[in-house]
């Protein structure tokens, strides 16, 4: 069993690359928490139970918000039931997270392996794989280059196939992530303060001028934090729901979304799997 979480592609393809070597259910932790209200889409409160057969991994893909783990899959690990995930009680099962980053993780991991002890499980081994970056919102941050997009994602073709093939085998111990220079930094002080002050949808709004009222950005919002009614604006919802995981604003044609004035010149990316299979 594998749990995902994406905004813009990278991760999604990552978990469906370890679903198909592994044989292994692939539940989109968004859509698993989803219920229908009058205004569409909303989370459901209450904890889901999980149950593994015998012998099954457990597995979680995420990217890297602000060198933490995102803030709605922490959410989920602790008011999901992984306690009778197995027939026996006995048995421990394999548990592993790929994360995907646009240069370093931090100390994610080790955040991620806290919030998993509390809930009974054990981190047997952690990835990450570099991927484009999407995060655009702060000074120093825009999109890769082309010819760096490519070359990031020629190397994870082939390190996927060597994470997979690890936990296919159920190898464990291991921790192979790209901390970076200044993990505790990036992750305890400049990435706590992004995730509990810059993890909303205040800032983000759309140009009447450029919307095309095409309701892309909502078919693609993995939350359904958009609303979008027939040739009128995108609404976001303000309702504590929004990752900042950016896929409004990257899939927009018109680039109409913008964070504040920071985006208006930021280039736009999203994963395309024809892009990764003419590499």
């Amino acid at each position: 069993m594998i749990f995902c979480f994406s905004g813009t592609g990278n991760t999604r393809w990552v978990a469906e690359q370890l679903a198909a070597m592994t044989g292994e259910k692939l539940i989109d932790i968004c859509q698993s928490q989803s219920v229908m209200t009058d205004n569409g889409m909303s989370r459901n409160p209450d904890s889901q139970p999980y149950r593994l057969q015998a012998g099954e991994r457990i597995g979680f893909c995420f990217p890297i918000h602000g060198w933490q783990p995102p803030r709605i899959m922490r959410e989920f690990i602790r008011k999901s039931d992984f306690r009778l995930i197995t027939e026996s009680q006995k048995e421990v099962p394999f548990c592993y997270a790929v994360c995907t980053c646009g240069d370093e993780t931090g100390e994610a991991m080790t955040i991620f392996g806290k919030e998993l002890q509390r809930n009974g499980l054990h981190l047997d081994s952690c990835y990450s794989i570099v991927m484009p970056n999407t995060y655009v919102c702060l000074p120093f941050m825009d999109t890769d280059s082309e010819a760096v997009q490519k070359q990031k994602l020629q190397t994870a073709k082939h390190r996927i196939r060597e994470v997979g093939d690890d936990i296919v085998h159920y190898r464990r111990g291991r921790n192979e992530l790209t901390k970076g220079p200044f993990p505790r930094l990036y992750s305890y002080v400049i990435g706590a303060y992004f995730n509990r002050y810059m993890i909303s949808d205040k800032r983000l709004a759309v140009s009447s001028e450029l919307c095309s009222h095409c309701g892309l950005c909502a078919s693609v919002c993995p939350t359904g934090n958009i609303f979008c009614q027939h040739n009128q604006l995108p609404v976001f919802r303000h309702e504590d729901q929004c990752t900042n995981c950016l896929a409004c604003y990257h899939h927009c044609p018109h680039h109409a979304i913008q964070y504040g004035s920071i985006t208006r010149k930021r280039g736009q990316y999203y994963f395309k799997i024809s892009e990764m299979n003419n590499l």
